[in-house]
């Protein structure tokens, strides 16, 4: 099985090589939205694809041979994801196309990468930080994507593709809870606070607000002046969060991989839908739709690939207000969570860690563990999911 890192370097192309770089873009995306309009909805195959259209994308818009392969391929791609999404396909927009290794280089010794244009190909300086350099090094990789962001800038997306490690044994299973006042919590004990998260998302989109207010109502100068600053926050936030999320993550797997344990984490799919039907405030809002616990539940998946540890998803539903110790649903109230049954008193969200933990360690129990039983799944990522049974044995799929 193979592991795709993408690693993401900014282009540095002379004003020549920008205007054949945005004719590259916008002949992709035509012919995309073209063989989408001709072909019938119903074919998602890009062989079939490509047998219809591939001269016709060549002729009509002067794409080489390979680029227009890659059209047809990115078609096929979508449409199987908006059928699994029951939702068509959106149109193309010119803001990325895809290179193979025939229309696609990397040069290290002098960090350059070819690309192949409607005029032929080009040579372009790429600005790399250490990270990347360090990850390039020595590689040849054979796949990439020409992105254009939205901040007019373009941008390689270079994929490296790596045999991941077998699954090490497993002795433990270590919980991980997620939420908002603690960004994530463990079984183990080990918890990341979000005040600072939070006061700081607090802050951007105070900033924000006031700059926008200010863009739309002051002198010319002023907005122009606004705009600039906007500008410049932009991405600020995003970035500080994936630092974060990055941070945790990577603590958690080294963790897991030391103590030679399984991670379990919340399914929480779907949690927006629901919250966002419940009335609640615009500041509470905003918080809530801004959590990026996927993006921490991607790092931890493709972290723990990287270094042999098992990342299973597992229900949510009444973890922090089930005791793990009976199994008997206690009382919440805040942080603080009691049980009624066996008297125990403790933190909700540990409770809660603990909970998955003892969710996870039925993953790997045939005959279950503690009155709880599971059956095995993939979600569309790859990513293990348990679906746990009270009560009756369930062989583990």
């Amino acid at each position: 099985m193979e592991q795709v890192l993408t690693l993401v370097c900014k282009l540095n192309p002379t004003p020549s090589q920008s205007e054949k770089l945005e004719v590259v873009l916008h002949a992709f995306a035509a012919a995309c939205n073209y063989t989408n309009e001709v072909i019938k909805p119903q074919i998602t195959s890009k062989t079939t694809i490509q047998n219809v259209v591939y001269e016709d994308l060549r002729s009509k818009f002067g794409l080489a041979a390979n680029l227009a392969v890659r059209a047809c391929a990115r078609v096929g791609a979508n449409r199987l994801v908006a059928k699994r999404a029951g939702k068509p396909v959106k149109a193309f927009k010119p803001t990325s196309a895809d290179y193979d290794a025939r229309i696609f280089a990397f040069r290290e010794k002098d960090w350059t990468i070819s690309l192949t244009t409607l005029e032929g190909r080009e040579h372009i300086k790429i600005d790399a930080g250490n990270y990347q350099r360090g990850k390039l090094k020595g590689r040849k990789p054979t796949s990439a994507q020409l992105c254009k962001h939205r901040d007019g800038k373009y941008y390689i997306h270079i994929q490296l593709k790596d045999e991941i490690p077998d699954p090490q044994p497993i002795k433990k299973v270590i919980g991980v809870d997620f939420g908002r006042r603690d960004i994530a919590l463990t079984s183990n004990g080990d918890s990341w606070s979000g005040k600072q998260l939070t006061e700081t998302r607090d802050r951007y989109s105070t900033a924000r607000a006031s700059l926008q207010k200010k863009a739309s109502t002051r002198t010319r100068s002023s907005r122009r002046r606004c705009r600039q600053v906007l500008a410049r926050l932009s991405g600020r936030e995003r970035r500080f969060q994936s630092w974060v999320n990055h941070n945790i993550s990577k603590t958690i797997i080294q963790q897991a991989k030391s103590e030679k344990a399984l991670v379990a984490i919340e399914d929480l799919t779907g949690i927006r839908e629901r919250t966002n039907q419940k009335p609640r405030n615009k500041t509470e809002r905003r918080r809530s739709n801004s959590w990026a616990f996927y993006q921490l539940r991607m790092f931890l998946e493709y972290k723990g690939l990287k270094d042999g540890v098992e990342v299973v998803a597992v229900p949510p539903a009444y973890t922090s207000q089930t005791c793990h110790q009976c199994l008997h649903i206690g009382l919440r109230s805040d942080k603080k969570f009691k049980c009624g049954n066996c008297g125990l008193s403790c933190d909700a969200d540990w409770n809660g860690a603990k909970m998955i933990a003892a969710l996870g360690t039925s993953v790997n129990s045939p005959r279950g563990s503690n009155g709880l039983y599971c059956n095995l799944s993939t979600d569309s990522s790859g990513l293990l999911k348990a679906h746990t049974v009270f009560g009756t044995p369930n062989q583990c799929g």
